[in-house]
């Protein structure tokens, strides 16, 4: 059974930083490609970023260009986000995606609030 696990959400003032965590399990995750996506209420969700399955390509939302970053660690099963410069409006409930064949799975969410 294919489980992915977010960490890493809370609350930050804005401009500061956070780093996201989703830990596969059940998976060849060496061989999925990754993706991060938000949904904030009333809103409808997201993609904000992905990698495939090597790491050798990222894209990402323009709202987060250059402040966010999607890394891998395929040794530990495990994508990041690391979220720098934040502002209110990054504000949401932050899910990992991975796509493997024909297939998508999906994480359970973590909470981001950024708020002074």
């Amino acid at each position: 059974q294919v489980q992915l696990v977010e960490s890493g959400g809370g609350l930050v003032q804005p401009g500061g930083s956070l780093r996201l965590s989703c830990a596969a399990f059940g998976l060849t995750f060496s061989s999925a490609d990754m993706s991060w996506y938000r949904q904030a209420p009333g809103k409808e969700r997201e993609l904000v970023a992905h990698i495939t399955s090597a790491g050798g390509s990222t894209n990402y939302a323009d709202s987060v260009k250059g402040r966010f970053t999607i890394s891998r660690d395929n040794a530990k099963n495990t994508v990041y986000l690391q979220m720098n410069s934040l502002k209110p409006e990054d504000t949401a409930v932050y899910y990992c995606k991975a796509a493997f064949r024909w297939l998508e799975y999906w994480g359970q969410g973590t909470q981001v609030t950024v708020s002074s």
